[in-house]
């Protein structure tokens, strides 16, 4: 390790007695003028490795072929735009790994594109980012030319067949502006999260409608049964009327639950907000009791404790029973169950790109989005879901569950 210091002390101490350079500039300056002979000496390496000889050498040739001169290209790198000597062959076999033919960006720019327009940016932004760090210019045509390669791999993705089993499913709606013609108008982007039996996360769909209906949600529950989902335990969703029904339709075993949070949100819209923090402490005591008896004793001194607010009350008494159903199982399957906090995640990540402007078209909206999603599984990657263990064992011990998990985490 040492030597290797040493070296590449000596290494900088000649960069630095050549180019004397004096700001940030003039090493980025001093590196771009070294980079094009690194790249010519390796593409001599890469010749010299073709014809099975150095260039010069007096030895005996195994080939006819021979150095035919060189061709001067213009290539952006990720040091900016310069010219590179790339050596000829006589038969025009050669082609370099490290420049190949009919190359002219060896930068990554594609990928630092759709790395941009994944987080939001504009096609302006992006151009004059890139212009910024590197020197030259690229176009929106070219920007969108970039961010479409990906509509193949998205239509695939779409259409992909899905896990056997989710134990749990998440599904949510927010709205984006999409421009229809000479207006714009508020549209409804469906999303299924899912957890498989490894507690892995899976984005299973993005769908677009004009609102969030019953009718769409059991087309899409109809679409990811016949791409290959057979059972789901749980699905934890925010409230559309006639959902529970329609995802009973389609996957009769599913426990259908609604969201608490949700529930909150809608409660304290009847509370003064001087209030808010009191309330919300009481119902905690209600969905967060170590029993369901306790449960129900916590629930009868809210329900005293806030009578002057009826209409707060009642929004727990008509949906008291997805309070109860909770204390059916284990307090890790509760912990999972009970929110959809992690749709929620997934659209807040979501928001974060689509709330600049009105999206021309569907394809526009889906290409965005399925870059973030790409984003957001390189982050799950590594993880899995908090306490798994725990929650397949309790829900093991669960007559409901037992041989679900057993056929479906054994294939």
């Amino acid at each position: 390790m040492r030597r290797k210091n040493d070296s590449r002390n000596e290494l900088v101490k000649a960069i630095l007695d050549e180019y004397k350079p004096e700001t940030a500039k003039d090493v980025q300056d001093a590196l771009k003028d070294i980079f094009g002979p690194i790249f010519e000496s390796m593409l001599q390496g890469e010749m010299n490795a073709h014809l099975g000889y150095e260039n010069n050498s007096k030895i005996s040739k195994e080939t006819d072929n021979r150095r035919n001169g060189y061709i001067t290209k213009n290539v952006k790198t990720s040091m900016g735009e310069m010219t590179v000597d790339v050596p000829r062959d006589r038969d025009g076999s050669f082609d370099s790994v490290v420049i190949p033919k009919r190359t002219k960006d060896i930068s990554d720019i594609d990928q630092k594109v759709l790395s941009m327009y994944a987080k939001g940016m504009s096609q302006r932004d992006i151009s004059a980012t890139i212009e910024d760090i590197y020197g030259f210019k690229i176009s929106h045509e070219t920007i969108s030319q970039i961010t479409d390669c990906v509509m193949d791999e998205l239509n695939e993705w779409q259409s992909r067949p899905l896990k056997k089993c989710y134990p749990f499913v998440f599904v949510d709606c927010m709205y984006v502006t999409m421009r229809y013609e000479y207006e714009c108008k508020e549209s409804a982007v469906y999303t299924i999260l899912g957890y498989d039996t490894n507690g892995h996360k899976d984005i299973l769909g993005i769908w677009l409608n004009e609102t969030e209906s019953k009718h769409t949600w059991m087309q899409i529950f109809d679409e990811i049964k016949s791409r290959g989902v057979e059972d789901i335990f749980f699905i934890s969703m925010d409230g559309v009327s006639g959902l529970e029904a329609g995802a009973k339709a389609i996957f009769p075993k599913v426990v259908v639950q609604r969201c608490i949070v949700h529930l909150i949100r809608n409660s304290i819209k009847y509370v003064p907000t001087k209030d808010y923090k009191k309330f919300t402490q009481s119902l905690k005591k209600v969905y967060g009791a170590p029993t369901l008896k306790a449960a129900n004793s916590a629930f009868e001194i809210f329900c005293k404790e806030w009578s002057q607010y009826p209409g707060a009350v009642d929004v727990w008494k008509r949906n008291y029973s997805h309070v109860e159903q909770l204390f059916d199982y284990g307090s890790a399957v509760r912990k999972v169950m009970y929110t959809t906090n992690a749709i929620e995640a997934v659209n807040s990540s979501f928001r974060k790109v689509t709330k600049k402007g009105a999206f021309p078209n569907e394809t526009a909206l889906f290409k965005l989005l399925y870059l973030r999603i790409k984003e957001l599984e390189k982050k799950w990657s590594t993880g899995y879901i908090p306490n798994w263990s725990m929650v397949l064992n309790q829900l093991m011990v669960n007559d409901l569950f037992k041989d679900r998990i057993d056929k479906y985490i054994r294939l």
